[in-house]
């Protein structure tokens, strides 16, 4: 009985010593050894590859697609649409669960295609009413959007729907309009456009793109220098 209770008791001393262990070098070695060398070695992206404007303060993520709206009329009515607010670079569309979804207007929630077919009637509609805001809403006195200026990004939503970037070709008919609304020259925000287009990785991965909160962000410096 007493060599029973003996075994017993060496080994939940052994095992509840292998738990400290693993505890103190899973547990706490391990992550602290991982956050530090990802602060020294990839200090930007380990923190959220975080944007700041000319203050300094954090303007959001060049991860995560943000709306730039003008106040709804009414906070509380839930089924007032937001207008997009002129005088600012747009994104692509977010709707990638549906109008009605909790994944509207790039929120974190949730992330996601529509997974309709392309002759989906409301996948049309939605489409065909995209572009005709893109052409309206683009279109100035001096400018002219035309219907075959305008890129697919545009209309549609990305896979995740929380897409932070936009085509050139996208950026480049929305030119005017921001020049238009921010009282600048249409070279200085062609000059912004073009410094802040990235083109494919190494080379020859992917497309060439726009950050949006990165264009927007010079853009408000611009505007207030």
């Amino acid at each position: 009985m007493n060599n029973s209770v003996g075994n017993t008791a060496r080994l939940l001393g052994a095992g509840l010593r292998a738990l400290l262990v693993l505890t103190v070098v899973c547990g706490v070695l391990y992550p602290l050894a991982v956050t530090g060398i990802a602060q020294v070695a990839f200090s930007d992206k380990a923190n959220g590859s975080e944007i700041k404007d000319k203050s300094g303060q954090v303007v959001g993520s060049s991860l995560i697609g943000q709306t730039y709206n003008l106040p709804k009329q009414n906070p509380d009515d839930a089924e007032e649409t937001a207008k997009p607010d002129l005088k600012w670079f747009q994104p692509r569309p977010s709707n990638g669960l549906g109008s009605n979804s909790v994944n509207q207007q790039y929120s974190l929630i949730l992330s996601g295609a529509t997974n309709k077919a392309g002759d989906n009637p409301d996948l049309v509609k939605l489409v065909t009413d995209a572009k005709d805001a893109v052409i309206a809403d683009n279109s100035t006195a001096t400018y002219q959007v035309k219907p075959s200026d305008v890129p697919a990004d545009a209309v549609t939503s990305s896979g995740s729907g929380l897409d932070p970037n936009i085509s050139p070709e996208y950026a480049k008919i929305q030119v005017h309009r921001v020049a238009d609304r921010n009282g600048l020259d249409v070279k200085q925000v062609e000059k912004l456009v073009k410094d802040n287009t990235a083109g494919r990785t190494l080379g020859f991965m992917g497309e060439p793109r726009v950050n949006v909160l990165e264009l927007n962000t010079a853009l408000k410096a611009l505007t207030k220098s």
